[in-house]
């Protein structure tokens, strides 16, 4: 069997991108349209193929589950998908042709699992149609583990070619390295008793679990809109990335460290990074990681982002001294100790019979502390809205639907939902139109939320409020006079309740309005950075909204939440996370 061994710097400096593994990472090859003519004919169509140029595969992982890809290659056509008038996505190209994974070169290196029925090391795949872009079309899935004869700093080289009438492919080539520098994050617990406005001191490190040591070392940590760093690091490069998406939005720090990083070794900051938690601040996400590469490989990746250098003394690593437990991602949601204040406020309003009035509900967040939903991507509050005796509604708002038994003709209930993220002192609103078609002095409807033991909650004592029709003052409307802003009226009477801001959430996870998004982190799979992956800290109560809407009675609410657009007049926002 053929061995390959070489020693040399692997392709890892593309890892460190958003701190996350190369794994999908996709490497374009030359695309346009082509508009030279060759003799005899037009010219070739160029292809591209998609998929990573390099990847890592760890000494400790198994083989992959039946399905499971670790490298994915695709093929990209040129230009941009049009569709016709009739929708349909036309192909480029028309005409059988083939691709050809070899993977002779894992000979020995790494066990290799490859498509389209494969006999050996190299897979022959036949298509016939070619789509522009790479969305469209056929991908082909590898699967790599660790063989019998692997060890530690085997490389190898996967190899994919195209060839097909009309087509020009460009070649591919996939490097993969067994065994190489791999890392283990030192995990991290929020101080007892530590609470919004406090500093953070955390102590980073990690541990190369690899099979050889690392040439130079970057540490990337970032931090939710809760949480900012007040010490700079000349070594250290700062940036805020998707700042118009709260949910997304985080302030990032990406620091290079020169120097050799043996096997089997843990090392630590040579001082904590402070990381300063703001006054609304609850359930912020920080992550940190590290990753094998070169500071001249960084001041690369540096260049092309948005990123600010640091001014002050460097941040420095030390060997560290004790095992401690480690982790492959580090995240910390943090600080669980704050509130904020949920003031449901409805509306006054007088009416003779067959008049149609305005009603103005709404939902305040009175703070301190936001509702970032971090987790749930944007999981949005449901309430309850009781309509009074004797009226119908004419108009719901968007985020609100009939909340009753299927088939009932007058709708008395409606369950509407308010985006989040909310941030502090904001409120949204829910205009309903009201059809009076009996006049009954003084009828109520309430508006609440659902009973739940909430321990975020700062002041349940104003989590009703209350629509009035025709009311002579005298009405009881527990739960009205406990907030900040109060209950006034509308139409005749007045309107009132509050102040803020209107809707907060920027985008969700895919943005989308903020009201929905992608679900929290799963435990194994990518960092914070974005796809905030658990790693069994504290995902689960850091979703915050998930676990509320889960609690006494939330069961109900989400279920009507997800069957709410079956209702007559239900139509919904954005939708909940799942």
């Amino acid at each position: 069997m053929r061995r390959v061994r070489r020693h040399s710097r692997h392709r890892l400096w593309q890892r460190a991108v958003g701190g996350l593994t190369v794994a999908g990472m996709l490497a374009a090859g030359a695309v346009g349209t082509a508009n030279a003519e060759e003799p005899g004919g037009a010219a070739p169509i160029p292809v591209a193929f998609t998929g990573p140029d390099s990847f890592d595969l760890s000494l400790q992982a198994g083989k992959p589950a039946e399905g499971e890809a670790q490298i994915e290659v695709g093929l990209k056509g040129p230009g941009e998908v049009d569709p016709d008038h009739e929708g349909v996505i036309p192909p480029i190209h028309q005409g059988e042709y083939t691709v050809t994974i070899d993977a002779t070169g894992l000979e020995g290196v790494a066990d290799v699992d490859l498509p389209c029925e494969a006999d050996g090391l190299v897979a022959v795949c036949t298509e016939y149609e070619l789509y522009a872009g790479d969305i469209y079309n056929q991908n082909w899935d590898i699967g790599l583990a660790p063989g019998a004869e692997s060890e530690a700093g085997d490389t190898g080289t996967i190899t994919v070619t195209g060839e097909g009438e009309g087509l020009e492919f460009t070649e591919h080539s996939i490097d993969v390295l067994v065994g190489g520098p791999e890392f283990r994050m030192r995990t991290l617990t929020e101080p007892e008793g530590f609470a919004a406005g406090d500093t953070f001191e955390a102590p980073l490190g990690f541990r190369n679990v690899g099979g050889v040591a690392a040439d130079g070392v970057i540490l990337r940590f970032a931090g939710s809109r809760g949480l900012s760093f007040p010490e700079e690091y000349g070594n250290c490069a700062y940036a805020v990335e998707n700042e118009d998406n709260l949910i997304r939005m985080r302030h990032v720090a990406l620091c290079a460290f020169e120097g050799t990083f043996e096997k089997g070794t843990s090392y630590e900051v040579g001082q904590p990074v402070k990381v300063r938690t703001a006054d609304f601040a609850l359930h912020d996400v920080f992550s940190y990681s590290f990753t094998a590469l070169s500071p001249e490989e960084a001041d690369r990746l540096r260049a092309g982002g948005d990123y600010r250098q640091g001014e002050g003394a460097e941040l420095t690593l030390r060997q560290a001294k004790g095992d401690g437990e480690y982790v492959q991602y580090a995240e910390l949601d943090f600080p669980r100790k704050n509130t904020y204040d949920l003031d449901l406020t409805g509306d006054r309003v007088k009416g003779k019979k067959g008049e149609t009035v305005a009603v103005d509900v709404a939902m305040h967040n009175r703070g301190p502390g936001w509702i970032g939903s971090l987790r749930a991507g944007g999981e949005p509050i449901g309430f309850t809205v009781d309509i009074p005796e004797g009226a119908t509604v004419a108009k719901a708002p968007r985020a609100c639907g009939p909340h009753n038994i299927e088939g009932v003709e007058q709708p008395d209930s409606y369950l509407c939902w308010a985006d989040t993220p909310m941030l502090e002192d904001s409120r949204e609103d829910f205009a309903f139109e009201l059809r009076i078609d009996k006049v009954v002095e003084g009828a109520r409807g309430r508006i609440h939320l659902p009973e739940w033991d909430n321990p975020w909650e700062g002041n349940p004592a104003n989590d009703d409020g209350w629509i009035v029709l025709n009311g002579t003052g005298d009405e009881e409307t527990p739960g009205d006079g406990d907030s900040t802003g109060g209950t006034g009226g509308s139409g005749s009477e007045g309107k009132g309740g509050g102040d803020g801001d209107g809707k907060n959430g920027g985008e969700d996870g895919e943005g989308d309005g903020g009201s929905a998004g992608t679900s929290g982190g799963t435990s194994g799979g990518e960092s914070a950075d974005g796809s905030l992956a658990s790693t069994g800290t504290t995902a689960l109560t850091a979703g915050g909204l998930a676990l509320l809407l889960l609690a006494a009675g939330g069961a109900a609410v989400v279920t009507v939440r997800r069957r709410r657009a079956a209702g007559a007049g239900a139509d919904g926002t954005g939708g909940a996370a799942a």
